[in-house]
């Protein structure tokens, strides 16, 4: 049997475990797994068969870099992250070298999945999940009548970039800080009203930031398989459960909330919705077109969400999947010897960059 060519480009460390939940897959379907990355010795790389370095691109020419790539590698599924919206922009350029590439189509949606207030006025439009409370701001003076806003709502008020990954740049405002008590001890991501419109007022403008109501209530990662159609396969919502623990849970209205998203959206592959209880209600944070940071703990219900993506773009027939019970996860650390190619990394990265099947 031949082997299927996958290959990721730029992704997180966790993408180490996507890669060998493919490897491993149920039908035991041979697979050959290339990798790139700005750095060579990334942990991501660790899972492939073949890595290679990534030159620093944007636009047309990381596309192209991406499509050369395919082009010599002769890849089959290409999943990609790092200039996801690029790359979907570009997709029929993918597609004339026989590369199926396992991404939202939809550009308009994407665009809008990408900045959070152009996708909360779409989720407000259709009335499918509630969002929370939220102004869209790029100056000091309209963050402080958001700020005022919200709190004369009752509301702490929180804020994060309209367009980021993760928890970059978000921030909790609490006025009852001590500077001396925040400088001496941890980190954390509270800050007072009064620094905030400090530091924003030292510009004209800044990036879109969005003031919203902070929600106090478990937050839940709802993992999402889709076939290319984008009918729904499999719904696992997942939380924190205290410490490392993790918690995949049947909870009925997220798995309604993650039926109707797919039902408006028709997102293809795997996508993940984020939602946050206040008062006993779920409110959306957001939605991640691609695989989340935590699919793997998921796939321990038994759904092998990266794998049952691949087999979708290859054609394979999907049935729709549901985890029997609760399951309360961990992890612990596992040492490696790092790795490319097969061979001890043991020079530095530069002398490495060229490395290749």
């Amino acid at each position: 049997m031949k082997k299927v060519n996958i290959y990721f480009n730029r992704w997180f460390s966790v993408a180490y475990h996507y890669m060998n939940l493919i490897r491993n897959n149920e039908d035991g379907i041979p697979v050959q797994i290339f990798a790139t990355h700005s750095d060579i010795r990334h942990m991501s790389l660790q899972g492939a068969d073949v890595a290679a370095a990534e030159p620093e691109l944007e636009g047309i020419e990381y596309v192209q870099f991406c499509v050369d790539f395919c082009r010599s590698h002769e890849i089959d599924i290409f999943i990609p992250r790092l200039h996801m919206l690029d790359i979907a922009l570009h997709a029929s350029m993918f597609d004339a070298i026989g590369t199926k590439v396992l991404v939202c189509r939809d550009l308009d949606l994407l665009e809008k999945i990408m900045d959070k207030g152009k996708f909360y006025e779409s989720v407000k439009e259709t009335g499918i999940m509630t969002i929370p409370d939220y102004h869209v701001v790029s100056t000091a003076e309209q963050f402080q009548a958001a700020y005022e806003d919200l709190a004369a709502q009752g509301h702490q008020v929180c804020f994060k970039p309209t367009e980021t990954e993760g928890g970059l740049g978000f921030r909790i405002i609490n006025n009852d800080r001590n500077p001396l008590q925040d400088l001496f001890g941890h980190v954390t991501p509270y800050i007072s009203f009064e620094e905030a419109y400090r530091i924003l007022s030292s510009v004209d403008s800044f990036p879109n930031l969005m003031v919203m109501e902070f929600l106090e209530g478990f937050e839940y990662s709802i993992d999402c398989l889709a076939d290319e159609s984008g009918r729904l396969l499999a719904a696992v919502p997942r939380r924190k459960a205290g410490g490392r623990l993790r918690l995949m849970e049947h909870i009925p209205e997220l798995e309604d909330i993650a039926s109707r998203v797919a039902g408006a959206y028709r997102i293809p592959f795997n996508f993940n919705i984020q939602m946050k209880y206040s008062g006993g209600v779920p409110k959306l944070l957001e939605i991640n077109p691609r695989m989340s940071g935590g699919l793997h703990i998921s796939c321990l219900s038994g759904i092998n969400f990266p794998y049952l993506a691949v087999k979708s773009a290859l054609g394979g027939e999907l049935q729709p999947a549901e985890f029997a019970g609760n399951v309360l996860a961990s992890h612990v650390e596992q040492p490696l010897i790092m790795r490319i190619n097969g061979e001890s990394v043991v020079t530095d990265a530069v002398n490495l960059s060229g490395s290749s099947s």
